[in-house]
C-alpha cells in the first residue's frame, strides 16, 4: 500500500500514515526500512497489519518519485549559462 505520512514523533519513535476517512495506521520506529524517522507529507510504501490496537504498518519504505528527480537535475542545468561582457 502507499499513503501520505501525517504525523511523526521523533522523541517517541512512531506516528500515523493518512487512511482516508478510516482511523489513521500506526507506525513505529522499529518497522522503518533504511531511514530513521518519517517526515510529515512524505509518501511511503508498507504493508498494513492488524493488531488489538488498530492498523499497523510493517516494512515501512520511503517512496521514491523518479520523475520528480530527473526534473530537479535538468532544472539544476537550465541554471546554468555562460556569463559575458557587454560593451
Amino acid at each position: 500500500m502507499n499513503t501520505i505520512v501525517k504525523k511523526w514523533f521523533r522523541d517517541k519513535e512512531y506516528g500515523f500514515l493518512e487512511n482516508g476517512s478510516a482511523r489513521d495506521i500506526m507506525v513505529k520506529k522499529s518497522d522503518l526500512i533504511n531511514c530513521q524517522y518519517l517526515k510529515v507529507g512524505a509518501t511511503v510504501e508498507f504493508e498494513c497489519h492488524c493488531d488489538k490496537q488498530g492498523l499497523i504498518a510493517k516494512n515501512v519504505k520511503l517512496k521514491r518519485d523518479n520523475k520528480q528527480n530527473s526534473h530537479i537535475k535538468s532544472d539544476r542545468n537550465s541554471h546554468y549559462s555562460k556569463i559575458g561582457v557587454m560593451t
